[in-house]
């Protein structure tokens, strides 16, 4: 005997919401909740940043008697564990993707991981030369300079707006935070970027759950 959901839609409406409701579950079973892409990552800048602003504040002052140490080892501590969270989420989702966008993913990753490291070789050679808050600041401001970039870039290659307007969002934020100097830019990005990753990881994750 022929069963319910094995039977012709009724009419084109039907057919055409079922078309619709199998494409929404399709994309919910292909695409990661976008917290775990965005949040582990405004966590490690709103906090990482945050401890650096405690303990190396503007005009060499020190607002929370802090070790050396610990910003720069909480910051990347925070930074490997986003990274750890994202790859595991986008492993899951994106596992069974082939093809074009596959493909895009690799080489944006490359882009990624080979990006970072040519940068910081080259600061690497030049910061010991410079005072140890410029030093910093060259740091700091490179490597969120280049997050922004390459958050356009991937907002540019998915036509993703919320990607692309996090990146140019992060790129402006940041400049501001240079100019202003040492110390500001630890509190600019901690705040200003920290907390707008966090808001654009809401903001994705409800367009989501619109789209589903």
């Amino acid at each position: 005997m022929e069963q319910d959901d094995d039977r012709p839609p009724a009419d084109a409406a039907t057919a055409l919401q079922l078309i619709r409701d199998q494409r929404a579950a399709t994309v919910s079973r292909l695409e990661p909740d976008a917290r775990l892409l965005y949040w582990p990552w405004g966590v490690a800048w709103l906090v990482g940043f945050g401890l650096f602003f405690l303990r190396f504040s503007p005009d060499g002052r020190v607002l929370v008697r802090l070790p050396d140490w610990l910003p720069l080892t909480a910051l990347f501590v925070l930074l490997a564990a986003a990274a750890v969270v994202q790859a595991v989420a986008g492993a899951r989702a994106y596992g069974q993707v082939t093809g074009d966008s596959a493909r895009r993913g690799r080489w944006y990753g490359c882009a990624w991981a080979l990006g970072s490291v040519s940068v910081y070789a080259g600061l690497g050679r030049v910061s010991e030369h410079l005072p140890h808050d410029q030093a910093g600041l060259l740091w700091s401001a490179t490597a969120v300079g280049l997050t922004g970039a390459l958050h356009m870039a991937g907002g540019a290659i998915w036509l993703d707006r919320d990607l692309f307007r996090l990146g140019v969002w992060i790129s402006v934020l940041n400049v501001v935070g240079a100019f202003a100097g040492p110390g500001w830019h630890a509190l600019v990005v901690s705040v200003a970027g920290g907390g707008g990753i966090l808001v654009a990881g809401a903001v994705a994750r409800l367009r989501q759950r619109h789209r589903s």
